[in-house]
This record gives C-alpha cells, sequence and structure tokens, in this order.
C-alpha cells in the first residue's frame, strides 16, 4: 500500500514516571537561575550562558535517575555546564583568531562599563582563577564549597581567589587610569 508511513505510537513505558518528573521539575527550577548567573559572568554573555545551562540539564535528565540520588546534584549539574562553558571558551577563542584574519570588527551596542570592564579582566585571568573568584564572588558560594565542587583543597581555592583578585586589581586599575 502506498501513502504516508506512520511513526510509531509510544509506549506507554517510554514515559518517564511522572515522580522524577516532578521531582527534575522543581531541581530545575530551583537551581536554573542561579547557575545561568555563574555562567553569564564566567563566558560574559548571557545567552551563551542560557545555552550551555540548558545543555547541562539536559545531560542531567538523561542520568536523573543516577544524579538525583547524589548528596549534591546542583554541583554535579555545575561541573558539566563548567566543562561544556570551558569547551566553548576554547572554541569561540579558536573562531575568533580566525575571524580576526578575516573579517573586519563589528561594533557591538554599548554596555555598562562597569560590566564590560569586569567581564574583560575577568577574561584575563587563568581560567581556574576565574572560576574560582565568579563562584566564590559572584555565586557567594563559601570557600569550602567552591573547593568541593571543582575538588581542589581548600587552600587552592584561597590561593586562586588571591592571585585571581591580585590580578583583577591590576587589570581594573589599568582601567581606570585610561580614561
Amino acid at each position: 500500500m502506498g501513502g504516508r508511513r506512520q511513526l510509531p505510537v509510544p509506549l506507554a513505558a517510554d514515559k518517564p514516571p511522572a515522580e522524577p518528573l516532578a521531582e527534575f521539575d522543581d531541581f530545575y527550577r530551583s537551581s536554573y537561575s542561579r547557575l545561568t548567573s555563574q555562567l553569564h559572568a564566567y563566558l560574559g554573555d548571557r545567552a551563551e550562558a542560557e545555552d550551555v545551562a540548558q545543555e547541562a540539564f539536559v545531560r542531567t535528565w538523561q542520568r536523573w535517575s543516577v544524579v538525583s540520588e547524589y548528596e549534591d546534584p546542583v554541583s554535579w549539574v555545575r561541573r558539566v555546564a563548567w566543562n561544556l562553558a570551558t569547551s566553548r571558551l576554547r572554541r569561540v577563542s579558536a573562531a575568533a583568531r580566525i575571524l580576526r584574519r578575516y573579517a573586519s570588527a563589528q561594533v557591538e551596542p554599548a554596555l555598562d562599563p562597569d560590566h564590560v570592564a569586569l567581564v574583560a579582566a575577568l577574561r584575563k585571568l587563568p581560567d581556574r582563577h576565574r572560576r574560582a573568584i565568579v563562584l566564590h564572588y559572584l555565586a557567594g558560594m563559601p570557600v569550602a564549597e567552591v573547593a568541593a565542587d571543582i575538588g581542589v583543597p581548600r587552600g587552592t581555592v584561597l590561593s586562586w581567589l588571591h592571585r585571581g583578585r591580585a590580578q583583577l586589581a591590576v587589570h581594573l586599575g589599568s582601567e581606570e587610569r585610561r580614561r
């Protein structure tokens, strides 16, 4: 018989049970905006931050039966998001190098000068210093929680915060002198 091919109808077993869906929905609602804000500070681009956060939550949903059993599922989704964000930064950096060779600079709409200066200064920091500063100062996480999240000793985070603040002071101070 000719005609349209019908797609299979999903079985009830293909749908996740309602309870994990509601549990994940609560988790998503309580965690999404905070994670997106952290990623925004790290990436410097709100749309990119939202894309990364959404991808991290999709991956979390795919493994929700395991992740939901973790002591701190937010830490797991944050780690996934940071890994995705770091990969994006690397790709963007490589693409920017190529574009600089072949394209003229495009003017972006003006942003708050303080925001622009902070994002520019954060981008000059090593990734580990930037991540520690964003998590501690912008996300409001205690040092111990940052250490646990990143998987390094507390003293290492304190060192990164100290070095990162010193570098930010230099970068932001030099911006002020130019004005």
